[in-house]
C-alpha cells in the first residue's frame, strides 16, 4: 500500500477533476516550443518585435493570485519567466471555468504548462510572459519542496540534505538548478578531450564491459552469470587490455570513454560505478605521455573556465604546464625522510609499523609501498605532480625502466591530493608479461583480491606482436570534480550508488491493538492519514484526541470516545 500525505491526495483529486473536465492532464500530442527563457531575458531587450508570438513550456513554479489576474513563475530547461494571466485572455467567453476553477484551483506548482502569448515589461521592469493560451501537459502528484530565495538571492529552507538531492536527483535538479552546471560542465570537459583527441587522428571504440577475465587494474570485479554460455562473466575493472590489442591490430591510436566497475569501498571519491578515459598511442612511452597530458589539461580548462587556473578548496590549481616529476621512491623520502628504495618486505613492514600503517599478511612488496605512499605522500601534492618510476611489483602491465633495475616506466599525475590520471610505457614482451601475471598469481594465493588474473587471450594478441606503445587513463569524475570545486564524487554523477531505501512498514491493525488502541476506533485513526506507528507518535495527544474523537463521530462508529489518558499512553 503507498502511502500518500495530504497534499498528494489532493493532488490525485485534482487530478481526476481535470477529467472529469474533459482536460487530460497527460496529453499526448507534442507541443510547439519556439523560445527559451534564457533567450527571452538575453535578447528581448533589442529585439522586441521578435516576441510577440512566442510558444513556451515549463513548469509552474510559484503563482500570486489576484482574483481576475495572476502573476507566477515557470522555469525550462534555461531559467526562469514571470508569467501574466488573465481570466479573460484565458476565457475570453461566457464560461471562465478555465481560470476560476482549472488555473487557480487544480493546477499546482511543478505542473508542466504550455504557454502561448507576447512578451512585455511590467512597470516595475520585469521582462514577462502576457499569456493568452495555456495548456497542462502533465500534473504533478508530489508537491515540490520549497525553497524560498531573497532578493539577494540567498536559499531559505532548501532542499539541501545530501542523501536527499542524490537519491531524488531529479527534484534536486529542479528545486536547485545551479547543480546542473557542473554535468554541464563535464559535458563539455568530455567534448573536449574528444576533439583534442580526433584532430590527432585517434580513433574512439567500444570494447566489452562483460569480459571473461578481469584484468587491466589491480581491483576486486562484481561477478555475473550468462545463462546462455553457461560461464561466470565479470564486469570490466579496466578496458585496458582490450583496447591494446586494437593496437596489436593495426591502429596507431584509440580511446574510450566508458564505465568502470570495481567491487570495493564507497566513500567521497569513490563510487563503484565510474567513468575513465584510456587512450592508447603506437610508437610513444611516457615521457611523451607526460607532455601530451599537460597539452590536453591545459585545453580543457582553458575550454571550460577560460583560463588554466581553477579553485579546489581552498587552493588554485594552476594546469598550465610543466608539471613537477617526482619519482615514487624520491617522494616518499621527501615526505617521509625515509629511503625504502632498496627495502624487503620485511624492511617495509618495519616501516609501515613505524609509521602508523595498517598492512595485512597479503601485502606484497609493491603494496606495501602504495600503502606508504597513500598515507604519506598523496595528500601533500596540490599543484599537478607527476609520480614516476614506481616499483615493478606495483605494476604487471608497464614496461620495465630502461635504465633503473626493478622500477617499471608509469607515472600518476596527483591533483589536490588525488590522482586523476594513471599511464605507462606499455609492456609488450610477451614472456615478460606471462612472468608478471604469473607473479599476480601468487598474489591472489595469499589472498589479495584485487591481484590480476592470467589473460591467455592478452598473451596470445602480444605474442603477435604490438608496437611500443604509451597508455593513459583519466578518471573522468575526479577530474570533472576539480573542474567543478565539488569535494565529493557524488556530487558529479547524476545517480550515484545509494543504500538501500528504508522501507515505511505499514501499521497493520495488530500493530494498533498492541498500543491499547480500541479495534473500533481503528477507521478514525486511519482516516485521518496516520497508516504508521511513527506517525502515530508523531501527533500531538490534544489534537489526536479532538481529531478522533470528531472522525469517530463523522464516521459514526459504534465505539465510545477514547478518554485524553488513553490517547496519552498511545503515544508513550
Amino acid at each position: 500500500m503507498q502511502l500518500l500525505s495530504e497534499q498528494e491526495l489532493e493532488r490525485r483529486k485534482d487530478r481526476e477533476e481535470l477529467m472529469k473536465l474533459g482536460i487530460n492532464p497527460y496529453p499526448a500530442v507534442s507541443f510547439p516550443v519556439n523560445v527559451t527563457a534564457e533567450d527571452i531575458h538575453r535578447n528581448y531587450e533589442n529585439r522586441k518585435n521578435d516576441y510577440k508570438g512566442i510558444s513556451i513550456a515549463g513548469r509552474l513554479m510559484s503563482r500570486r493570485i489576484m482574483g481576475s489576474a495572476s502573476f507566477g513563475e515557470i522555469q525550462d530547461a534555461t531559467g526562469r519567466l514571470q508569467i501574466y494571466v488573465r481570466r479573460d485572455d484565458l476565457c475570453p467567453g461566457e464560461d471562465k471555468t478555465f481560470y476560476n476553477t482549472v488555473f487557480k484551483k487544480l493546477l499546482g506548482i511543478g505542473d508542466y504548462i504550455g504557454l502561448k502569448g507576447y512578451i512585455f515589461t511590467t512597470q516595475t521592469g520585469e521582462i514577462s510572459l502576457h499569456v493568452t493560451e495555456l495548456t497542462i501537459l502533465s500534473k504533478s502528484l508530489k508537491p515540490l519542496p520549497v525553497v524560498k530565495r531573497d532578493e539577494d538571492g540567498n536559499v531559505h529552507d532548501g532542499f539541501t540534505d545530501p542523501e536527499l538531492r542524490y537519491r531524488q536527483r531529479y527534484v534536486d535538479l529542479t528545486v536547485n538548478p545551479e547543480v546542473k552546471e557542473a554535468f554541464i560542465t563535464r559535458a563539455r570537459m568530455i567534448s573536449t578531450m574528444r576533439r583534442y583527441f580526433d584532430d590527432r587522428g585517434w580513433l574512439e571504440v567500444e570494447t566489452p564491459i562483460l569480459q571473461a577475465v578481469h584484468g587491466g587494474a589491480a581491483a576486486r570485479p562484481f561477478n555475473t552469470y550468462h545463462n546462455t554460455l553457461d560461464m561466470p562473466l565479470y564486469l570490466r575493472i579496466a578496458n585496458e587490455l582490450y583496447l591494446k590489442r586494437l593496437i596489436v591490430g593495426g591502429f596507431d591510436g584509440v580511446y574510450e570513454f566508458g564505465k568502470m566497475f570495481r567491487n570495493e569501498g564507497m566513500d567521497r571519491t569513490h563510487n563503484p560505478e565510474f567513468t575513465s578515459m584510456e587512450i592508447y598511442v603506437a610508437y610513444k612511452d611516457y615521457n611523451w605521455m607526460m607532455e601530451m597530458v599537460e597539452d590536453l589539461l591545459e585545453k580543457v580548462t582553458e575550454a571550460v573556465h577560460g583560463t588554466a587556473v581553477v579553485k579546489a578548496g581552498d587552493h588554485e590549481i594552476n594546469f598550465s604546464g610543466p608539471y613537477r616529476r617526482l619519482t615514487m621512491y624520491d617522494s616518499i623520502k621527501e615526505y617521509t625522510g625515509i629511503d625504502v628504495s632498496k627495502m624487503d618486505e620485511n624492511g617495509l613492514r618495519e616501516v609501515c609499523s613505524q609509521l602508523g600503517i595498517e598492512v595485512d599478511d597479503s601485502m606484497g612488496r609493491g603494496k606495501l609501498i602504495d600503502e606508504i605512499f597513500g598515507e604519506k605522500v598523496e595528500a601533500n601534492l596540490i599543484q599537478p605532480t607527476f609520480i614516476t618510476d614506481y616499483p615493478i611489483e606495483m605494476t604487471p602491465l608497464a614496461k620495465k625502466h630502461r635504465t633503473e633495475e626493478g622500477l617499471v616506466e608509469r607515472f600518476e599525475l596527483f591533483v589536490n591530493g588525488k590522482e586523476i590520471a594513471n599511464a605507462y610505457t606499455e609492456l609488450n614482451d610477451p614472456v615478460d608479461q606471462r612472468e608478471r601475471f604469473e607473479d599476480q598469481l601468487k598474489l591472489a594465493e595469499r589472498g589479495d583480491h584485487e591481484a590480476m588474473a592470467m589473460d591467455e587471450d592478452f598473451l596470445r594478441a602480444l605474442e603477435y606482436g604490438m608496437p611500443p606503445t604509451a597508455g593513459l587513463g583519466i578518471g573522468i569524475d575526479r577530474l570533472c570534480m576539480l573542474l567543478t570545486n565539488k569535494s565529493t564524487i557524488q556530487e558529479v554523477l547524476f545517480f550515484p550508488q545509494m543504500r538501500p531505501e528504508k522501507k515505511i512498514k505499514m501499521a497493520t491493525d495488530e500493530d494498533f491493538v498492541a498500543l491499547g488502541i480500541n479495534p473500533g476506533l481503528i477507521p478514525a485513526i486511519r482516516d485521518l492519514k496516520i497508516q504508521t506507528i511513527d506517525q502515530l507518535k508523531e501527533q500531538n495527544a490534544n489534537k489526536l484526541f479532538n481529531d478522533v474523537c470528531g472522525r469517530r463521530k463523522k464516521m459514526k462508529l459504534d465505539v465510545p470516545n477514547p478518554t485524553k489518558e488513553e490517547v496519552e499512553r498511545w503515544l508513550a
